[in-house]
């Protein structure tokens, strides 16, 4: 299985920010995570912001598409990842 690409949409001086980029740390120890960081200031960042009507960083995303925003749940998040990591029933 291939990595999970994570987009974490930041903005500078951001307490949330800072505990999101922990919990993805942590979570990264036990899932294969490709995590980048895009600030709120750039014009991708501020696109992202409105398309997907984020109220305010962080915003996270998981392949693309949004996961949350604001403080980043670690229980959440783990769910997330084990169930698209399970094997799919045809």
């Amino acid at each position: 299985m291939s990595a999970i690409k994570i987009t974490v949409l930041s903005a500078p001086a951001c307490e949330l920010c800072e505990h999101a980029k922990a919990v993805l740390a942590r979570v990264g120890r036990d899932h294969d995570l490709d995590v980048e960081e895009l600030s709120t200031q750039t014009e991708q960042g501020r696109r992202l912001m409105v398309e997907h009507r984020v109220a305010f960083p962080p915003g996270i995303f998981l392949d693309g598409e949004p996961f949350s925003y604001g403080r980043l749940s670690e229980r959440k998040l783990r769910r997330e990842l084990e169930r698209r990591s399970a094997p799919q029933a045809s």
